[in-house]
């Protein structure tokens, strides 16, 4: 059963290959995007079936901590293609990998309930904090394609850290608001209403 489950996952693998290509998305366009906008701390992840039993499917419970585009809620849902049930797993390239309890950035489109990574791998971004100073990045190696949105020539992910204040810049820009829309306090209680200009 082991050996039949490594070859089922082996060739969903080989399938899909490096085939999942992606237009290379800035901060100010996958912010234009997406629904919503959000820094938060990933509480959970649950793999499972599809209704029909076809596809893994694994939804990732976020406490949502800011809110800088869309609504403001306590936690968001989001889905992705892939995971391990049983034996069984289905890789998917190109999606974005999430921890318990890593701090994140991740622009969201909804989709029902739940939500999708705008741009997949692109759309999430790591939080890491050294005493006061606090950085994000995106992950060190892509496992998609991406190209140029203009060209289409095959571009790089840029995995160079920034910090997380021009993270937030560049969302505030895009979104053209001077601060999140409502924060959580530390107590969940929801902070007042930003101002907008």
């Amino acid at each position: 059963m082991k050996f039949r489950s490594v070859l089922l996952s082996v060739s969903l693998v080989a399938s899909i290959g490096f085939a999942t290509t992606l237009v290379a998305l800035d901060v100010p366009e996958l912010t234009r995007v997406s629904s919503m906008v959000i820094r938060g701390k990933v509480i959970s992840s649950a793999p499972h079936w599809n209704g029909d039993h076809s596809r893994i499917l694994t939804d990732t419970r976020i406490e949502v901590l800011e809110t800088f585009k869309g609504a403001v809620v306590k936690s968001v849902t989001v889905m992705q293609p892939g995971g391990e049930v049983g034996d069984i797993g289905q890789k998917v390239e190109g999606v974005a990998r999430f921890s318990d309890g890593e701090e994140v950035v991740v622009f969201l489109e909804g989709r029902g309930e739940s939500f999708i990574v705008t741009g997949m791998l692109q759309g999430k971004y790591s939080v890491n904090r050294r005493g006061a100073r606090a950085m994000v990045s995106l992950p060190a190696e892509a496992d998609a394609l991406l190209l140029d949105p203009e060209t289409h020539q095959p571009v790089s992910l840029s995995t160079t850290p920034i910090s997380l204040d021009a993270l937030i810049s560049q969302i505030r820009m895009a979104s053209k608001t001077v601060a999140p829309v409502e924060q959580l306090s530390p107590k969940g209680n929801v902070a007042p209403k930003a101002v907008k200009p």
